[in-house]
């Protein structure tokens, strides 16, 4: 084993590296996580990016979306290279594009997130549903990562 003389240089590019990586994970994100600062990235682009969970249950991941005011005809989700992708938009009404409005609070925008799934999934086994502004987005794990039991008897 050598004996390497210390630098503060030496230091400096080791922090440097590191800082790389973590903004390469915040901004780009890793396969796991695809970024965790798109909703930011995503609001300055003038898109909103819904908040989400991911609910690992034994044979599907279960991944619940908010989009209020999101008609479903107007909901595309996609899964490619695990990961998974939700757009939505709110429209207004062809009706309301005509009328004289005293004062608008509501807003008329489109919704994007992608995320990196934990686990493989099965693109057969692909079901989603929109109820009280909740997209649940129900995955079905692949057969290679999902849990077995195995009974073993004690002798």
């Amino acid at each position: 084993m050598a004996i390497e003389k210390w630098t503060p240089l030496k230091e400096l590019e080791t922090m440097r590296r590191e800082m790389d990586r973590i903004w390469e994970e915040l901004f780009t994100g890793g396969q796991r996580h695809r970024g965790r600062l798109a909703p930011q990235r995503a609001a300055a682009e003038g898109v909103a990016a819904p908040a989400l969970d991911i609910i690992d249950k034994d044979d599907e991941i279960l991944v619940k979306v908010e989009m209020p005011g999101v008609a479903k005809e107007d909901i595309d989700v996609s899964v490619e290279n695990n990961v998974l992708t939700v757009k939505g938009e709110i429209r207004r009404s062809e009706e309301e594009k005509d009328d004289a409005y005293y004062h608008v609070e509501r807003t008329y925008k489109s919704y994007a997130r992608s995320i990196g799934l934990p686990v493989e999934i099965n693109p057969e086994k692909i079901k989603a549903g929109l109820k009280d502004g909740i997209l649940y987005i129900h995955l079905g794990k692949s057969e290679a990562v999902k849990p077995k039991r195995i009974k073993v008897e004690v002798e």
